[in-house]
């Protein structure tokens, strides 16, 4: 929960993420910490990744945003945060995640994280501009899975 500010200012700092109220990342870092996952140097708060189970699909994480610190870009902390996030929700077999079709870093990232696990990618749109309003791209789902689970 201690993360909630530092997440909030770096989804602000990113320029690209839908911000959010502080109190919703202080909320969300309170109850969904189980899914969501905080990258830290030092005392620094350099990624995040914010997720949650479907209620009606707990075998289905949702990832809400991934957020990476410019200076710790292209160095696979974003991956590196899937990944672990996926594997600490145990009894989850599908991934989801919405991305406007200009959001080139998050499609290579969801495409990447289905090929390293051998999973199919389904792609149909979640919320158009008539919902979003006409300023907003499309949301586009991306439904990963079923993850096969690696043994150790």
């Amino acid at each position: 929960m201690d993360d909630g500010v530092d997440c909030w200012r770096l989804a602000a700092n990113t320029r690209v993420l839908d911000v959010n109220s502080r109190y919703a990342y202080l909320l969300w870092f309170r109850d969904f910490a189980a899914t969501s996952i905080v990258a830290k140097a030092g005392d620094a708060v350099i990624g995040f990744v914010t997720g949650y189970r479907r209620p009606d699909e707990l075998h289905t994480l949702v990832v809400w945003q991934v957020a990476v610190a410019e200076e710790a870009r292209g160095c696979g902390l974003g991956a590196a945060m899937l990944d672990a996030l996926f594997g600490a929700v145990p009894d989850a077999d599908h991934l989801e995640a919405t991305i406007t079709p200009d959001n080139s870093g998050s499609i290579a990232l969801f495409t990447a994280f289905a090929d390293r696990n051998r999973a199919d990618i389904r792609r149909s749109e979640l919320f158009g501009p008539e919902l979003l309003g006409a300023s907003h791209e499309p949301e586009i789902l991306f439904r990963i899975g079923p993850v096969g689970r690696r043994n150790p």
